[in-house]
C-alpha cells in the first residue's frame, strides 16, 4: 500500500474550485455525505466523461475519496482534509444555499439512485 500525503494550500484549492463543475459537485457531495457519478451526473445535467473527469481532478487533488460498492462508485469529502479546508466548504455551503437549488431539485427527482450499504462512514 502506498501512502500518499497531500498539501493542500489556499492556492491549490481555490484554483481547483474555480471551475463552477468542481465547486458544485464538492458542495452537493458535502451536503449529500456522498454521491455517486450517476448522481452527479442528473444534479449537475452533465455527461458521464464530464463529470468522471472533474471528479478524477478532485480526488488526485486530494478533496475527495472514493469507495466501490458493486457497480457504483461513490465520493465523499476526503476526512482527512485540513480543518481550514473543510471550514471553507462548510462556510461556503450554508451562506451559498441558493447556489444549487437547481442541483438538488435535480437529484431529488432523480428516480433508480443507488442504494448505499449502511457502512458507509
Amino acid at each position: 500500500m502506498v501512502l500518499v500525503i497531500f498539501i493542500m494550500s489556499p492556492v491549490s484549492l481555490f484554483k481547483c474550485l474555480a471551475d463552477e463543475t468542481r465547486l458544485k459537485s464538492v458542495l452537493l457531495i458535502k451536503q449529500q455525505k456522498e454521491l455517486c457519478v450517476c448522481e452527479l451526473i442528473t444534479a449537475l445535467d452533465l455527461s458521464q466523461p464530464k463529470v468522471s473527469r472533474h471528479l478524477a481532478q478532485l480526488k488526485k487533488m486530494g478533496l475527495l475519496t472514493d469507495r466501490r460498492q458493486g457497480q457504483w462508485v461513490f465520493y465523499r469529502i476526503n476526512p482527512d482534509l485540513p480543518a481550514w479546508c473543510r471550514n471553507v466548504l462548510w462556510e461556503t455551503s450554508v451562506t451559498n444555499s441558493d447556489y444549487l437549488e437547481a442541483e438538488k431539485q435535480r437529484l431529488k427527482q432523480m428516480g433508480d439512485r443507488p442504494g448505499r450499504s449502511q457502512k458507509f462512514c
